[in-house]
């Protein structure tokens, strides 16, 4: 079998690694995905900015993601990478934490790309809030536009926390930075959170659009970069077979879940403010549920997929506080049993109150008021200290309208699972006669694996999102507007929070939650345990 190998060529005066043909198309590490997409979609030239970037995000995801991309021959021929940060790093010592993290944290061969691009990363070194930084980083980026070919194009990373934003994005827009002109591109890429609330997110989505044209921005979140999540457009839209099921005639619920078995750790300050409504649910649920949920766009361009998602955030009507315990379950978990070893209660976490109300784990039932799901509840689970660390969507389709089997007793229902992490497929489960001569109904599963079924290595979701970001396609990351139909759901369910008398469920690390949860399902239906 020959093997893939990275190569290097130089064009235009820079180095850019290309993946070498195999001669084998079965080999394992061949990318079909990477030969579509640089066949087809083609990124220019461009500067990548990272604010924050002594952080552990460009350490572990961004530069390593870079590589992969590398790797697969889809960075542009002049690119390059300039680090901004407080720290008084010198360009050596940011190559070699880069370095460090691709072969920490990168794909199979990603440190042999960045031998070959280590002289594109540089460092600049600058307090968030200091005009003369910008001044000089601005001369910066036109000497890198002479030297390496990246045609003054421009995209700027805020890898750092929220509270930098504003400062960074005033000193972008004062010295011109944030402006287009003469067919150069200058973008804006915001990590979450955006905003803790309606009214955070709003004001920072003012200030953004103060620097930079909503064309330019693109709201991150990494969950929209899995395989899975993007396969669910693909699956519902490329495929006869289940669209026309997609609805509530036949669909009885949705589940979606992203359970996560390790605790808050060092991070208990964070999370007492946020909580996993706000960190979880916010965010990476909701996108998923819009995908699931939204009408068939016109196309697939950006605005198109993103005008029908807003639509059924709209669609979610806000919660009275009355009506907040009724259809949602918050809870924190307790000291237990963990991978055979005794794990930390939330409240005996670093940084967490003695009397913290903030919940660790969350349920939530919504309902999409338009044609499609009027009857079908969507329900959204999140939580710390689950069983096992996994991310999935369950439809699960309604019964017969008569059981013929078994005496009737057979009432399992089918159930199309999309599975988003860490195993990314779907399988499909339905009845089947069991061999014999009497008849019996046994469940079964139809399944479909990423990994073997493309004989390809997965790519992280920042590779997707980086490589979108190069292109100018938004189709996958969040519009202002999205964000605050969002927040406004949230928002109402935390205010209901605020005005119960009932505290939060109590749940023993390594379960799926309290009790109360499955409640909240109503009859006959039950919390996948995947």
């Amino acid at each position: 079998m020959a093997a893939t190998s990275v190569q290097v060529a130089a064009i235009g005066g820079n180095i850019t690694p290309r993946m070498a043909k195999t001669s084998d198309p079965s080999s394992s590490h061949s990318n079909p995905l990477g030969d579509e997409l640089r066949a087809t979609r083609a990124a220019k030239p461009c500067v990548l900015v990272i604010f924050g970037a002594t952080g552990d995000l460009t350490k572990r995801k961004l530069v390593p993601s870079l590589m992969g991309l590398a790797k697969d021959g889809l960075l542009p021929p002049g690119f390059a990478v300039v680090g901004f940060a407080r720290r008084a790093w010198s360009d050596e010592g940011f190559r070699t934490e880069c370095a460090d993290g691709v072969r920490q944290f990168g794909r199979s061969q990603t440190p042999e790309c960045f031998d070959a691009l280590g002289d594109a990363f540089t460092f600049h070194q600058s307090d968030f809030g200091d005009r003369a930084g910008y001044e000089s980083l601005k001369k910066k980026l036109e000497q890198i536009d002479r030297s390496r070919g990246t045609a003054g194009n421009r995209i700027f990373y805020l890898a750092t926390p929220p509270s930098s934003y504003s400062a960074i994005l005033q000193n972008l827009a004062a010295t011109g930075l944030s402006t287009e002109k003469d067919g150069k591109f200058a973008r804006v890429i915001v990590e979450k959170p955006f905003g803790r609330d309606i009214a955070t997110a709003v004001a920072l989505n003012d200030q953004v659009r103060a620097a930079f044209r909503e064309r330019q921005v693109f709201r991150i979140d990494h969950y929209l970069g899995k395989e899975t999540v993007q396969n669910i457009l693909a699956l519902r839209f490329a495929n006869g077979i289940f669209e026309p099921l997609w609805n509530e005639k036949f669909v009885d619920h949705v589940q979606i879940t992203v359970a996560e078995s390790i605790g808050v750790g060092s991070r208990g300050g964070y999370f007492e403010e946020s909580g996993i409504i706000r960190d979880m649910i916010q965010n990476h649920l909701m996108q998923v549920l819009t995908l699931v949920a939204m009408e068939p766009p016109t196309s697939l361009t950006a605005d198109a997929v993103r005008d029908e998602k807003v639509k059924v955030l709209k669609a979610i009507r806000s919660f009275r506080p009355e009506d907040v315990d009724s259809n949602t379950v918050r809870a924190q978990y307790t000291r237990g049993s963990f991978g055979g070893e005794e794990v930390k209660g939330y409240k005996n976490e670093e940084g967490v109150a003695a009397e913290s109300v903030t919940e660790t784990y969350a349920a939530v039932r919504l309902h999409v008021d338009n044609w499609r799901w009027a009857r079908t509840p969507f329900f959204l689970r999140s939580g710390k200290r689950l069983p096992r660390r996994v991310t999935e969507v369950a439809i699960t389709f309604k019964q017969p309208p008569l059981s013929l089997f078994d005496g009737g007793r057979w009432q399992t229902p089918n159930v199309l699972l999309l599975r988003i992490q860490p195993d990314e497929g779907v399988a499909l489960r339905f009845g089947a006669k069991v061999p014999g001569p009497d008849v019996h109904i046994r469940d079964v599963r139809m399944d479909f694996r990423y990994g073997t079924a493309f004989a390809s290595e997965s790519a992280d979701a920042y590779e997707r999102l980086l490589f979108d970001s190069m292109l100018g396609d938004g189709t996958l990351f969040a519009r202002a507007d999205e964000v605050e139909e969002a927040w406004r759901i949230v928002d109402s369910i935390v205010a209901g929070w605020k005005h119960s008398a009932r505290r939060p469920e109590e749940y023993v690390a390594g379960t799926w939650g309290p009790e109360r949860a499955d409640s909240l399902l109503g009859p006959g239906r039950t919390w996948r345990k995947p």
